[in-house]
């Protein structure tokens, strides 16, 4: 199957400039990234695409064998970047694609030159002395009213993850990106990314990253940027004047001058 085909691989920015790969979270695809785009586009090679199932990929490739976890779109994610034969490349995940992303560069250092988790959770249930922010009992609430009705929960839940009830505007475009979804498909990437531990796999972590979290984030709150920070071994956490687990559209010009800045730095 044609990678780029199978990803909506879109291709923007300066082509002599470093790449750097946008992968967006649960229930979104590659136009969440619009607002920061022009931002990087200036000194970038930026490369946007769909998680299979989202946007605009072919959903003809999802396999609930491969997209029960989040090891398959990791490897999506590294044949994408072997397709358009990227070295050096920044790799920035938003949300669950985080921790997708650590999986990437972790299986293949010597591609990237440079790590950025936006709104990261490497698992959102506590557990002993780590706060997820959700209890057991909190995720399997939201994983059994996701599967008996998504678009409702969907109504409900995307207000509350974008935040900024001042601007409601911002909840509606992830409600309706949520909606867009095919309810099969969101229920498995759901278990994936809620019942997910990748604690473990932060320390194994071997380039250069930044973490990125918002002041006030109902689905990653300050704990667990912090949590992330300490993980990472030499990770810069950066902490926006923002609110809510979207700041690509929340705060679009303090999220790409975040990125732009410590992509500009990497050698």
């Amino acid at each position: 199957m044609d990678v780029r085909s199978r990803n909506n691989v879109v291709v923007t920015g300066r082509p002599e400039g470093r790449a750097v790969v946008l992968a967006h979270g649960f229930g979104c695809d590659q136009n969440l990234w619009r607002l920061v785009v022009p931002r990087l586009a200036r000194d970038f090679r930026v490369v946007l695409f769909d998680h299979v199932g989202a946007g605009r990929s072919d959903l003809s490739a999802w396999r609930e064998e491969r997209y029960a976890a989040l090891d398959g779109y990791a490897e999506d994610v590294l044949e994408i970047c072997a397709e358009l034969d990227l070295h050096d490349a920044v790799l920035v995940g938003h949300s669950v694609s985080a921790m997708i992303a650590v999986l990437a560069v972790n299986r293949e250092p010597a591609r990237f030159a440079g790590l950025v988790l936006l709104t990261p959770s490497p698992r959102y249930i506590d557990d002993e002395d780590y706060r997820g922010g959700f209890s057991e009992a909190d995720i399997e609430e939201l994983l059994d009213s996701l599967e008996s009705n998504y678009l409702g929960w969907s109504a409900a839940m995307a207000p509350v993850i974008m935040g900024n009830p001042d601007r409601p505007e911002l909840g509606e475009e992830l409600t309706n990106s949520f909606c867009r979804t095919d309810p099969a498909i969101a229920r498995v990437f759901a278990r994936a990314t809620f019942l997910s531990d990748n604690r473990a796999d932060l320390a194994a972590v071997a380039v250069p990253t930044l973490v990125v979290e918002c002041r006030q984030d109902v689905i990653a709150p300050p704990e667990v940027g912090a949590y992330v920070h300490a993980a990472v071994g030499g990770s810069r956490l950066v902490t926006l004047d923002a609110t809510g687990h979207c700041p690509q559209l929340s705060a679009p010009e303090a999220t790409g001058a975040a990125i732009a800045e410590f992509a500009a730095e990497l050698r």
